[in-house]
């Protein structure tokens, strides 16, 4: 793995590197994308099963496009009883850190008769989309699921594409049903998102749409932003570690590898004050790459986007952190907490030597959806929040508006918004 003395320079090359790997560089795909919305919102179940046809090899129709009961009985048969027992408790920990996160609506009233508030309302209906292909990924399901079970979302539906033989992945099946999903649909694909935007007769338009997936599903998202919300499109995985000469260089370097397992897009940096400790851990990288099952994917990632940055001091690292925003950080220092304190963009912050990244992946609790490619600095993990929405209350009496009607008169006339300041004054028209 490469080693690179952390300069204003380097900096900004590597910057440059990283949002080569965003979304919305693949404008070469959005026309592709474009049309797969369009014929799903214009033709409906006849363009999503032909789509299904051509990409998935699957004959789904109305009559099997829902997952029945007895699939899923089926999935629970065919999933072992350990990885069941992990997923519950996963689950338990999952829901009881978002349990934390819910707000409720508020009033305030004063004595003159006024009454401001927030009404907090759950949204109605909401879309995971879980992505099948070459692996199966339970944990995903989970951490779209439970915020929205725990905001009180009425309906949430799911689509996730079927094998040839229409069929499922029993992990997903197992989870969704754990989480509590209410339908899900055999459909993968941009498609999915043109049903769960548009509405189609099998397949009911939702309010929100959420999960990962591919390029094609990240820019159809990005598309049906408008007619639905969507969580965010996400770009390749990454991690960024901060050692200093305390650090483990075994551990640190299998943490690196955790994200560069992804894809050939994912990145892996250490930003490190210790010359010695970048030698071993590039060291113990090679050593790893012999033996794990993803090795060439790794190698490919790490060549892209992978790099060991050999800064003067902590303050320096803390400083490219906060410029790159990862969608990981770990921190494994003297005092990480107090590290911790300096970071103001990180999805996910991961403090001392066995909080390792896959344990938000899969268990803690805190969820794993997070921001990616810099939007860190800007957005939030996948919360409570992202499934609610607010109505602002406003009550005033006569007297409590008769104090204060000419101020709102005034300020509407500046805006030479007469018809504003009109609707405040005839409700005082006869005063003197």
């Amino acid at each position: 793995m490469r080693i690179v003395k952390l300069t204003k320079e380097s900096k900004s090359n590597i910057l440059e590197n990283l949002l080569k790997r965003s979304p919305n560089s693949y404008g070469k795909f959005e026309s592709a994308v474009a049309d797969i919305l369009a014929n799903v919102k214009s033709r409906g179940d006849d363009a999503l099963f032909e789509y299904t046809r051509n990409f998935d090899k699957a004959d789904i129709n109305p009559s099997n496009i829902v997952v029945t009961q007895e699939e899923i009985d089926e999935a629970y048969s065919l999933v072992d009883d350990k990885l069941l027992d992990v997923i519950r408790k996963a689950l338990v920990n999952i829901r009881d850190y978002h349990e934390k996160q819910k707000q409720y609506s508020w009033f305030d009233s004063k004595p003159d008769g006024t009454i401001l508030g927030q009404k907090v309302t759950a949204l109605s209906r909401v879309g995971v989309y879980v992505p099948g292909g070459k692996a199966a990924y339970p944990s995903s399901v989970l951490m779209n699921v439970m915020p929205a079970k725990v905001a009180g979302v009425e309906q949430i539906v799911m689509c996730t594409p079927p094998d040839k033989e229409g069929k499922v992945y029993p992990t997903t099946l197992v989870a969704a049903k754990e989480a509590g999903v209410d339908v899900i649909y055999k459909v993968g694909g941009a498609q999915a998102i043109a049903a769960m935007a548009y509405g189609t007769a099998s397949v009911p338009k939702v309010d929100k749409i959420v999960g990962p997936g591919n390029i094609y599903v990240a820019l159809a998202k990005k598309a049906v932003f408008g007619y639905v919300s969507i969580d965010s499109v996400a770009g390749p995985s990454e991690i960024m570690v901060i050692a200093d000469e305390t650090a483990n260089p075994r551990f640190v370097a299998a943490d690196l590898l955790s994200q560069a397992e992804h894809d050939e897009m994912a990145s892996a940096i250490l930003v490190t004050t210790s010359e010695e400790l970048a030698k071993k851990v590039s060291a113990q990288i090679d050593e790893f790459l012999k033996e794990l099952s993803r090795s060439e994917i790794i190698s490919k990632s790490l060549e892209n986007y992978g790099y060991i940055l050999v800064a003067d001091s902590i303050d320096e690292a803390i400083e490219v952190a906060n410029d790159i925003a990862s969608e990981h950080l770990e921190i494994v220092t003297k005092d990480p907490f107090n590290v911790m304190t300096k970071i103001k963009n990180a999805g996910a912050i991961f403090l001392g030597e066995y909080s390792s990244e896959p344990l938000g992946d899969y268990f803690a609790g805190p969820n794993h959806v997070l921001p990616t490619n810099g939007t860190a600095k800007f957005f939030s993990p996948l919360s409570v929040d992202d499934f609610i929405k607010k109505s602002s209350i406003i009550s005033y009496s006569r007297e409590a508006l008769e104090l204060i009607h000419n101020d709102i008169e005034t300020f509407a006339k500046a805006e030479h918004l007469t018809a504003h300041a009109n609707s405040i004054h005839v409700r005082f028209e006869g005063d003197k």
